[in-house]
């Protein structure tokens, strides 16, 4: 697709953003991320949620699901470096696609439990390697309960497998997270990503796996903002820092 065409269709999804941060009327779905890694969370038939992700060096990526069904989604995003600042903006190669279909319903007894594919990776994308600085899910599981513990508390956990392996680590990979609100405005998000894929020699990983955590904020009902701090645990072998990102996501129905 022409670069050009894409960044049009890019800047107009960001308008679309900023407009709908307005009225707000349904409480929001189950969510269906945690930071970098998924939920069990889909969203009802005839829904869409708008999500936009600033990370360091000027990157943003936006994204939209849909609802196909009350079990499938479908999503789309896109996105790339230095689009806050000045110079020529760094596109990644390719939109990203998602689609997940929720195989069980929570219960009392079971988790929710769904299936997926994610070919968004996050932070750079690496030419040399063919890969994001955090690598795409790909192909993967993922399991959802909740509870009610002072307030509400998810736990959640999954194993995937990244198409992203030109650096030479195609290990399975697993994660977990949970979510626990602090009163009904505000939630604390965290997760671990083991990075099995991501700890081989020619691998950005350094074998502790990616600690991220987040401070997340319904600001509207529809509406939620996200400011999370990632890598804390320093997993790079040449970049002994932790980065800063803030998401913003939108739900409403067609």
């Amino acid at each position: 697709m022409d670069k050009k065409i894409i960044s049009g269709l890019f800047f107009f999804l960001l308008l679309v953003i900023v407009s709908m941060v307005c009225t707000a009327q349904e409480q929001f779905p189950p969510p269906r991320m945690l930071i970098d890694t998924p939920t069990a969370g889909t969203l009802t038939r005839g829904s869409y949620d708008v999500t936009l992700r600033l990370y360091p060096q000027g990157g943003v990526i936006a994204s939209v699901g849909i609802g196909l069904s009350s079990r499938l989604l479908l999503g789309l995003s896109y996105g790339g470096e230095n689009v806050i600042g000045e110079g020529k903006v760094n596109w990644n190669p390719d939109p990203g696609v998602q689609l997940r279909y929720r195989l069980i319903d929570e219960n009392i007894a079971l988790p929710a439990i769904v299936l997926g594919f994610d070919s968004q990776g996050y932070g750079a994308y690496i030419d040399s390697t063919k890969r994001y600085t955090v690598k795409s899910r790909g192909f993967f599981a993922v399991a959802s309960k909740n509870y009610v513990f002072l307030g509400d508390l998810s736990l959640h956990g999954g194993i995937n497998y990244s198409l992203e392996k030109s650096d030479g680590d195609s290990d399975p990979n697993l994660f977990v997270g949970i979510i626990k609100s602090l009163n009904p405005d505000l939630a604390l998000v965290a997760e671990y990503d083991f990075a099995l894929n991501d700890n081989e020699d020619n691998a950005l990983g350094s074998g502790k796996g990616y600690f991220n955590a987040g401070l997340r904020w319904t600001f509207a009902q529809q509406l939620y903002i996200e400011i999370s701090l990632k890598n804390i645990l320093q997993n790079k072998h040449n970049i002994p820092y932790s980065n800063r990102e803030i998401k913003i996501n939108y739900y409403e129905h067609f």
